[in-house]
C-alpha cells in the first residue's frame, strides 16, 4: 500500500478489485450506523472515528481482510466470532466467509457505547 494514501477513496483504490466491494460494504454500514463518523487514515489503514476517537479500522492483505472493532468488542462477541481468525484487535476473514452485517452492527454499537462511556 502506497504510504502516501491520505483518504479512505485512495486507500480502496489501491486494493484487490475483488476486495473492494466487501470493504465498501463495511464502511457503508458504519457509516449508516454511526453517521457522525469522520473518515480518515490512521495507522496506514481506512479508519472511521466517533467523538474523536478510532470506532473500526478495515484493511485488505492478499488473501483476506480485517476489521478491527475494538478488543472490548472482540471479547464481547467471542462466541459469535469463533469461526473467524481473531486477535486482541482484529478479525480476519474472507470473500468466502465474510462478516455478517449484524454481526458488525452489533461489534460496532459495542463499541459506541464503550466510547460513551469515555472508557479506555
Amino acid at each position: 500500500m502506497d504510504d502516501k494514501v491520505t483518504t479512505i477513496d485512495d486507500y480502496l483504490d489501491g486494493v484487490d478489485a475483488a476486495f473492494r466491494p466487501e470493504l465498501e460494504r463495511i464502511r457503508s454500514l458504519v457509516t449508516e450506523l454511526v453517521p457522525s463518523v469522520e473518515e480518515t487514515i490512521s495507522y496506514r489503514m481506512p479508519t472511521l472515528k466517533y467523538k474523536n476517537r478510532a470506532l473500526v479500522f478495515f484493511t485488505a492483505s492478499k488473501k483476506h481482510m480485517s476489521f478491527y472493532p475494538s478488543s472490548w468488542a472482540i471479547a464481547e462477541f467471542e462466541d459469535r466470532l469463533a469461526d473467524y481468525r481473531t486477535s486482541e484487535h482484529a478479525i480476519r476473514f474472507t470473500l468466502e466467509k465474510p462478516l455478517p452485517s449484524d454481526l458488525i452492527e452489533d461489534l460496532v454499537l459495542f463499541h459506541v457505547r464503550q466510547i460513551d462511556a469515555d472508557r479506555s
